[in-house]
């Protein structure tokens, strides 16, 4: 402490406080997580949204479903979640009461109508379920099970998801959600990935939604989407869009391109080297012309501002901890791409935190 405090330049307090308050916003930074999951639960961003103009918190407290009791601590909730981004406040007046409060363009996304909404996403990711298995993270070095969350629930994670119904429903409705945000970029900004191609398979689609998307988009084109047998049982399909249930790491259904979205990073090395080669062979079946289209994350980006390269991180960390996945760097990507037997790639950063990577047999 004494070294600390008599530091070169004079400044040892100063820093032993900046040091004590960095510690202190990790230990706590759950409660960013856990009071926006309170508001979306109380479902503030659909009634200020409802309210069609900057909402007084006097009308706030009175369209919220809560106790009397706890009409005070709503303004503390609202402060945290402005301090955020999640809320824009409007204070022309003293009296707290008629502070108003807008939604931002992180809030819309909260909104359980908009169709890109991100709260099916949010309830999935802080479900108990998901959020336990951290309290095991340290146990799990100490052990030889696969991941923590096998640690804390005897099993594997899909197997887990594939047992109880109601999780399954909301881990497939996260997926959707992100594949409805997703769907429109990929029209719209990579149009010109599916010129020429006559079919696609989507592995791992779940509901379809991104296949969807695309096949009415390009209705000249065969589109299947592959998922387990339980996820795509009750799914019906139309003119050119087709539902298999399957297993990508035993066959994946021929076509001119094979669609990976958000797959690859829930696998250790080996096992996306398999898969790889099983959509090498369902292309090959096509022709030499097709390709594999990935949509996933490609680390060590050094354009990315800090709360980007922060969010990549914390999906490393969280494919640590829920699959035996990680998010890889280009390097990393590139040995994948050569141990599976392929001659080419293109990677293009154009998703956000998520990059498009082209690979060519």
């Amino acid at each position: 402490m004494q070294q600390i405090m008599e530091s070169n330049d004079g400044d040892g307090a100063a820093k032993l406080l900046r040091a004590q308050t960095h510690i202190w916003n990790h230990i706590f930074d759950f409660i960013n997580s856990m009071s926006l999951k309170c508001a979306v639960d109380l479902g503030i961003p659909d009634i200020i949204h409802n309210y069609g103009q900057p909402m007084p918190l006097s009308n706030l407290l009175a369209s919220l479903p809560i106790h009397p009791s706890k009409t005070h601590f709503i303004p503390r909730l609202m402060r945290i979640l402005t301090h955020s981004g999640f809320f824009s406040q409007h204070s022309d007046t003293e009296n707290e009461l008629q502070v108003k409060y807008v939604l931002t363009d992180e809030s819309m996304l909260l909104l359980k109508n908009h169709p890109m909404s991100v709260t099916p996403f949010l309830h999935a990711m802080l479900n108990p379920i998901f959020t336990t298995p951290w309290n095991q993270f340290s146990t799990w070095f100490q052990n030889d099970d696969p991941t923590p969350f096998e640690t804390t629930h005897g099993m594997l994670f899909w197997n887990c998801v594939a047992r109880d119904p109601k999780l399954n429903t909301q881990f497939n409705d996260a997926m959707a959600t992100d594949n409805q945000l997703l769907s429109s970029l990929v029209i719209e900004k990579c149009k010109g990935v599916f010129d020429g191609l006559q079919s696609l398979v989507d592995v791992g689609g779940g509901a379809g939604t991104l296949a969807m998307g695309i096949a009415k988009s390009f209705p000249q084109m065969e589109c299947i989407v592959l998922d387990l047998p339980h996820v795509v049982a009750d799914l019906q399909g139309s003119e050119n869009l087709r539902y298999v249930g399957g297993n990508m790491f035993e066959a994946i259904p021929p076509a001119d391109a094979v669609l990976l979205k958000w797959i690859l990073h829930a696998y250790n090395d080996k096992e996306c080297v398999d898969i790889l080669k099983k959509s090498k062979e369902a292309i090959e079946r096509r022709g030499n012309k097709g390709k594999v289209i990935i949509i996933d994350m490609v680390m060590d980006n050094e354009k990315r501002d800090d709360e980007s390269v922060e969010t990549q991180l914390f999906f490393d960390m969280l494919m640590m901890v829920l699959a035996p996945g990680k998010e890889r760097n280009k390097k990393e990507w590139v040995k994948l791409i050569t141990s599976a037997g392929f001659s080419d790639y293109k990677i293009t950063p154009v998703f956000g935190l998520r990059s498009l990577i082209e690979i060519y047999p």
